[in-house]
């Protein structure tokens, strides 16, 4: 239902014209001034404000040039009432943004036609609006995409063996890696020995940008899990293009956020979910980095992943496919009711 604000300071035009609007489908708010005007369209974002023009303590230019430094209210059409019908007042009005006149006195059919066709056009401008701000999200995120293409072209792309590392926590990073085939994992060892799976990356993601960011060493280990090859884009080159282009800077924005959101995922699981839950996000995880329900993992990333004990790894995938929620066979796991493990309770 669509809102209209009426403000005029004669009772019984008001009361009149809210009354017609009231049995015409309209929700109706009321404001015997401008200034209470001003505030009623302030606090209830109404869909179209019809406003007298001669009014007592703000008159209806007021009204209009206060509603129109408020961005939230810029699209929302203004329809003047006046008894007046002389031109000059027509182009103050106009000049100041409104986008009608009804003079009074009006009929009841000559102002549901120009609120109809006034909502109409607004609700096209919007959608307008709307189109260009998603198709100017388009255009940046693939201007974006290309600086990271480029950034990648004409680079040292080195090979690394399954199980070898390619940076180790403590170390001074030198290069932004790109993953060109193959996968990689980052993970920490408590001092008690144990791993920490903290990501999974795989073909054409970018890894190891948090330190160069933060200026700091690894916090982490990165460790190939399989034979993988990787571009090497030097450290300068990275953060030349990150301080001289918006929309990269925009892009590598969104992914610290998605690699902080997804860390403290990880840690809320890891504290409070159950163990069953846990290994499902786990495999679901692995299942999403290797665009596939059957995938090879051990036992050991697995209990990485969850923080928990390898044992007790083995033992749910066990009651996993006993369930027919999973396929083991060795290292490779299938997943059979994808949509189980995503329901999984807490």
């Amino acid at each position: 239902m669509k809102k209209v604000l009426i403000i005029e300071d004669d009772d019984n035009i008001r009361e009149n014209v809210a009354e017609i609007l009231d049995l015409s489908g309209y929700a109706t708010l009321q404001a015997k001034n401008g200034k209470e005007g001003v505030r009623l369209a302030q606090n209830s974002n109404p869909d179209l404000i019809l406003c007298d023009v001669m009014m007592p303590e703000l008159d209806g230019f007021g009204v209009l040039k206060i509603i129109n430094k408020n961005p939230a209210l810029l699209h929302v059409p203004f329809l003047f009432l006046t008894a007046k019908t002389e031109k000059m007042d027509f182009r103050k009005g106009m000049g100041l943004g409104a986008d009608d006149y009804i003079t009074k006195p009006f009929d009841d059919t000559e102002l549901l036609e120009c609120i109809e066709m006034r909502l109409k056009k607004s609700e096209s401008l919007r959608k307008i609006d709307s189109t260009q701000a998603g198709l100017k999200t388009f255009f940046n995120e693939a201007k974006a995409e290309q600086a990271l293409e480029k950034l990648s072209e004409n680079r040292e792309e080195r090979r690394f063996n399954k199980k070898a590392l390619i940076y180790e926590e403590g170390q001074y990073p030198k290069y932004l890696f790109h993953i060109i085939e193959g996968h990689v994992k980052t993970y920490q060892t408590s001092e008690l020995g144990k791993d920490l799976i903290n990501n999974l990356y795989g073909p054409g993601d970018f890894f190891g940008y948090v330190p160069i960011l933060a200026n700091e060493t690894y916090q982490e280990n990165a460790l190939a899990q399989e034979d993988t090859i990787v571009t090497l884009i030097p450290v300068k080159d990275f953060r030349l293009l990150l301080f001289n282009s918006r929309d990269f800077a925009a892009k590598f924005i969104s992914m610290l956020a998605t690699h902080a959101s997804h860390s403290e995922q990880q840690l809320l699981e890891i504290a409070y979910s159950s163990m069953r839950k846990k290994l499902a996000n786990a495999l679901l995880s692995v299942s999403k980095k290797s665009n596939s329900d059957e995938f090879s993992v051990s036992r050991e990333d697995l209990a990485s992943l969850t923080g928990a004990a390898k044992e007790t790894v083995i033992r749910t995938l066990s009651d996993f496919k006993s369930e027919k929620i999973i396929k083991v066979d060795g290292s490779e796991i299938k997943i059979l009711d994808k949509e189980k493990l995503k329901q999984m309770p807490q």
